[in-house]
């Protein structure tokens, strides 16, 4: 018989995010997951698969929270390319961003590049 999880998943996949976040998803090891998170690696390959299943957890979290842009722009920088499930569901994300997504993605990347203020936008002269 397996033992209860002594852990709240909810809690160990929001401090996963923050670590895909800030490393993205090729820049985090699973040792850094295990480190953020306090799990066992026993623990996260047994409740989560492997580093992509926690990733997805992440990615794919409840559809009543808004979109996390930061983590989908993890999934569209580092894995999207390469992973059609991810595409997948990024687009999908993309979608319920609605019709001002480039906008607001494209402002995410700026502000993850540490651009704080843009400059104005130039008219073209025609």
């Amino acid at each position: 018989m397996a033992r209860p999880r002594s852990f709240d998943p909810a809690t160990v996949i929001a401090r996963a995010r923050d670590a895909f976040v800030a490393g993205g998803y090729r820049g985090t090891s699973v040792d850094d997951l295990l480190t953020a998170t306090g799990l066992a690696r026993a623990s996260l390959y047994q409740a989560f698969g492997s580093k992509r299943g926690l990733f997805m957890a992440a990615l794919t979290r409840g559809s009543d929270e808004p979109v996390d842009l930061d983590l989908l722009m993890v999934a569209l920088m580092d894995l999207a390319a390469d992973d059609a499930e991810i595409r997948s569901i990024a687009g999908a994300l993309v979608d319920q961003l609605g019709p001002d997504a480039a906008e607001r993605l494209g402002v995410r990347l700026l502000g993850r590049g540490l651009v704080t203020t843009l400059p104005p936008v130039r008219k073209d002269p025609s």
